[in-house]
């Protein structure tokens, strides 16, 4: 299986999305590039082998992975890459500026992370939440606020979804689910145990798997009818595994339900004018 996402996705998007499913030989060249690649460019693939202690075959097959010809197609990839990277402050050591460091590195790499998602995708998904019967969202872990957040934005565009916390109950609710209905799986990993245990409550039921995660090559995309892909913007797999931000998918969430509501046309905006008469009366003078 190589890269199915977006042609023009940067090669360090790439990596991200990919780095849990890579083989052990194709991870170190993978880390290897993203950690520097300005030498990447500069190297042959058998430098790459050298330095990453690989095989000059797992170069070119790590390459191939990631969605290029070849390890020159790569090396182009990553010369591109670098003339559009910017250089953020750096944090001056205090807690404002570590807040501000943080902020201009997301806003650098946030156009990389969801230019991975395709447009055929972006449609799909659209279109499978606009015709279903019944949405059921589920998210668990550190992805549960992004479903609660889903649901909640749902239900204000006109398109209520449901919502549980409890993963039995998740599967029971799963499992009654009818192929005209879409079953929506936030999970950041795409490996959460509780959440593929839906997802396959919900295939079994017939109904459509919609997977919003950072990483393509995962079970839970393997397992969905349709995906949307947006690689952590985090410098590394090791810093998503301890930081595990998931702030580029809230922003990819708010996105959908806005093209959501732009898709259903006068609904949408029936939808809109009567969450913003209901919030003209629950605000007070201050």
């Amino acid at each position: 299986m190589v890269w199915s996402g977006a042609a023009d996705a940067p090669l360090t998007v790439r990596i991200r999305a990919l780095a849990p499913s890579l083989h052990a030989g194709e991870l170190r060249v993978a880390e290897f590039i993203a950690a520097d690649l300005a030498s990447a460019v500069e190297s042959t693939a058998q430098d790459v082998a050298d330095q990453a202690g690989a095989g000059r075959a797992t170069v070119v097959r790590t390459a191939q992975t990631l969605g290029y010809d070849g390890y020159p197609q790569l090396r182009v990839a990553a010369a591109q890459e670098l003339s559009h990277l910017s250089s953020p402050d750096e944090s001056d050591g205090t807690l404002h500026g570590a807040l501000r460091a943080a902020s201009e590195r997301f806003a650098a790499r946030i156009g990389d992370s969801v230019s991975a998602i395709t447009e055929e995708a972006l449609r799909a998904a659209v279109t499978a939440l606009d015709e279903a019967g019944r949405v059921l969202i589920v998210a668990n872990g550190l992805s549960s606020p992004l479903g609660l957040d889903m649901q909640l934005r749902l239900t204000a565009a006109g398109r209520p979804a449901e919502i549980l916390q409890d993963s039995l109950a998740q599967r029971i609710a799963a499992r009654q689910l009818s192929p005209k209905d879409v079953c929506v799986i936030v999970s950041g990993s795409g490996a959460n145990e509780s959440s593929l245990a839906v997802m396959r409550s919900a295939r079994e039921a017939g109904a459509r798997v919609l997977a919003i995660t950072s990483f393509s090559r995962s079970p839970l995309v393997e397992g969905s009818d349709a995906s949307l892909v947006v690689p952590s913007t985090a410098d590394s797999f090791q810093d998503e595994l301890l930081h595990t931000s998931r702030v580029a998918l809230m922003l990819v969430v708010e996105s959908l339900i806005d093209a959501l509501i732009t898709h259903r046309g006068e609904r949408g905006r029936e939808a809109r004018d009567a969450v913003l008469r209901v919030l003209g009366t629950a605000i007070s003078e201050s």
